[in-house]
């Protein structure tokens, strides 16, 4: 209750009056005037009456204080019992903090509504968020359910935003036991082919066993090495660069027995193989109009080192002229075949034929160099179809197709095959849905016998026209036609030449994503693709195996002739194993390696500087049978010093104002009365 003053008339003139009232009153007082006390109090009533006193009666009701219970979801808190203490302590506590009236409870839950693609525990960005329309004068404090591993920890109290106690209730046993492995460097790129350095160092929490532990080192779900790696220090490791694009290294340490989690056992680096400069040897068996197409398409290839000859001048031809007097280069055949054979990615033979440049033995040269994983490519002409053929040499156990000996010439749209249409060299051509192909016709064909499931182009009556064969660990192709150059000049509209010319030389030289049978999987954001690329009519349904070992089956559906596809949302981070049939992938979902997974053992140091600095606690909570035992809760007025093992609460000091009563004191007949009562005796001491 307050008194205030609302003045009839200004105050200058109730000022005035009362310096006259004053005056007149000791006036009286020194002349012993009868009655003078009398008039000086009734003439402090009439300026006590201008100036009109008025109660103020406020009604104010107590500001609620706001708790937050921020409870750890996080991945790391799954582990073992750690989910069933959350949840008892997480009932516990709401239960305890309702038989607060004045506190308003705020749970606040981390990490199981949200994906991120790097996992981690960020508690206090949560609980600020969670806070930010709540004035600071009004939190209680924050009291935090967690394994302890949280990864956005501030430096210092101040950086809280509010002034009130933090507490820390930690799942987990104190005696907890977890070894992991962590990458220390790993290049981002590497040559395919050239061996790269990665680093690692297995530790373990909760325990110092000092010993030597063994590690098994898989690249691309193959197993690779086994490696001794002393516990605390940091080994490396040589990895060879197989193929082009991503290269999954997965590094895997033994379990310890009885620890928390083995999410942690296996560390993964993604290594994007860069393929250097392939090397191409084109040989061309006489000056025609498709050679230049061989020759451009490669040249306008920036990874590619082309060496070309052509053969100008068989031995056969002989005119005289001394060889001294030639400008021409000698074929270095040894040079070529013998010597440096290993080093080329792919060898062309384009419209060659066996004319006494080649000696026969260096044709079987070239069958061990395709066997033991090299790359030829036949672009045949008429000359494939006679005696002279490459087919009659020591080359023809390689071959996919035995030329029959004729020669077609008449005009022939090139069309995909029933394997064509699925072959991902073929099965997206521009042009090839419609029919006639949407491209120009060739004129000329070399027959030949093949099996029907390695011919993905016909030419007239069905005829194969482009063969693709596996031989041992290389790769062959047959191209029957030297016509192709048709399309690149423009022919009738032209054709596909150089996707076609160029996905051939690509499958030759093993090309991931031209591979027939393939399974691979993509992750963006938390969404999981996985594509099945296959020959069959069918495939059965992709198994994936979760971080967490949790096993799900997710159909596949055709979305093009060879190629089948799921979409999944999945809510892990980590590595996943994707199956079908006989084939595995590996795809890892949200950032490799991150925080969340790297140490799982639960642990009160890291909350307790802050937790100190504020006047709050951290203790460890755990279920005994059904009951969970945690601190009382102690709210308090003003600043907590010491909390004593208990959760104390900063409660709020603020009220909300509801109503205010207005008295005015010398209003109505109470002021009326008072004023005549003074006058009146101011009259009857003067009468007597």
């Amino acid at each position: 209750m307050t008194v205030e003053f609302a003045p009839l008339i200004p105050g200058i003139y109730i000022a005035l009056l009362a310096a006259i009232a004053v005056a007149f009153g000791a006036l009286g007082l020194l002349q012993s005037v009868r009655g003078a006390v009398f008039r000086i109090c009734a003439l402090a009533a009439l300026c006590l009456a201008l100036l009109n006193p008025v109660v103020l009666q406020t009604e104010r009701e107590p500001l609620e204080s706001v708790v937050a219970v921020v409870v750890d979801r996080s991945q790391s808190q799954s582990a073992q019992q750690r989910p069933v203490t959350t949840d008892a302590a997480l009932k516990s506590l709401t239960e305890q903090l309702a038989r607060f009236p004045r506190l308003d409870v705020r749970v606040i839950e981390v990490g199981n509504d949200s994906f991120t693609e790097t996992p981690s525990t960020k508690l206090f960005e949560a609980l600020s968020s969670a806070l930010e329309d709540v004035p600071t004068s009004r939190i209680a404090g924050a009291i935090m359910i967690t394994d302890g591993q949280v990864h956005d920890i501030p430096e210092t109290a101040s950086e809280l935003g509010f002034a009130a106690p933090l507490h820390g209730l930690i799942t987990g046993a104190p005696d907890e036991v977890d070894r992991r492995i962590e990458l220390v460097n790993a290049p981002r790129f590497g040559i395919v082919g050239e061996p790269q350095e990665i680093s690692y160092r297995v530790l373990e929490d909760g325990t110092d066993t000092g010993q030597v532990t063994e590690v098994t080192v898989r690249v691309n779900g193959e197993l690779y090495s086994k490696e001794l790696a002393p516990v605390g220090q940091t080994m490396p490791l040589l990895i060879d660069v197989e193929r082009a694009g991503d290269n999954i290294i997965e590094l895997e340490v033994e379990a310890v027995p009885g620890e928390i989690s083995l999410t942690n056992n296996r560390a993964v680096a993604v290594l994007d193989g860069i393929r250097e400069n392939l090397r191409v040897l084109l040989v061309s068996g006489e000056p025609h109009s498709g050679e230049r197409a061989w020759r451009n398409l490669l040249k306008s290839d920036t990874a590619v080192d082309l060496v070309h000859f052509t053969i100008l001048r068989p031995p056969e031809k002989q005119d005289g002229t001394p060889i001294d007097e030639l400008s021409l280069i000698a074929f270095p055949i040894r040079p070529l075949f013998v010597e440096k054979i290993n080093e080329f990615d792919l060898i062309v033979f384009d419209r060659y034929q066996r004319r006494g440049v080649l000696p026969v033995l260096y044709y079987d040269y070239i069958t061990q160099y395709v066997e033991g994983g090299g790359a030829l490519l036949i672009a045949a002409g008429p000359e494939h179809a006679t005696r002279d053929s490459i087919a009659t040499t020591p080359l023809a156990p390689v071959l996919p197709a035995t030329p029959t000996g004729k020669v077609t010439e008449t005009g022939f749209y090139p069309r995909l095959s029933t394997a064509g249409r699925k072959h991902p060299v073929t099965r997206d051509l521009p042009g090839s849905a419609d029919e006639p192909p949407q491209w120009g016709r060739w004129f000329r064909a070399i027959d030949v016998e093949a099996p029907e499931e390695d011919t993905i182009l016909e030419g007239p009556d069905g005829l194969p026209l482009l063969i693709l064969n596996r031989v041992g660990d290389g790769r062959v192709a047959m191209l029957m036609s030297d016509h192709g150059w048709l399309w690149a000049r423009g022919f009738e509209g032209g054709g596909p030449h150089v996707p076609l010319y160029r996905r051939i030389a690509h499958w030759l030289m093993k090309e991931p994503s031209l591979e027939e049978e393939s399974l691979r999987a993509t992750a963006l954001g938390n969404l999981l693709t996985v594509v099945r690329q296959t020959m069959a009519e069918e495939v059965p349904e992709a198994t994936i195996t979760t971080p967490s070992g949790e096993i799900l089956s997710a159909p596949l559906a055709k979305v093009a002739e060879g190629l089948f596809q799921t979409e999944l949302l999945v809510e892990e981070n980590g590595l996943f194993n994707v199956e079908n049939s006989d084939m595995s992938t590996l795809v890892h979902v949200g950032a490799v390696n991150a925080p969340e997974f790297a140490a799982t053992v639960s642990t009160t140091e890291r909350l307790k500087p802050l937790t100190s600095e504020t006047g709050g606690t951290v203790q460890r909570v755990s279920v005994d049978g059904t009951s969970i035992s945690l601190p009382s809760i102690l709210p308090i007025k003003g600043t907590p010093r010491s909390s004593d093992g208990r959760l104390v609460l900063k409660v709020t000091r603020e009220t909300e104002l509801k109503g205010v009563n207005r008295i005015q004191l010398f209003a109505g007949f109470f002021g009326l009365a008072l004023l005549f009562l003074m006058l009146g005796s101011a009259w009857y001491r003067e009468g007597r």
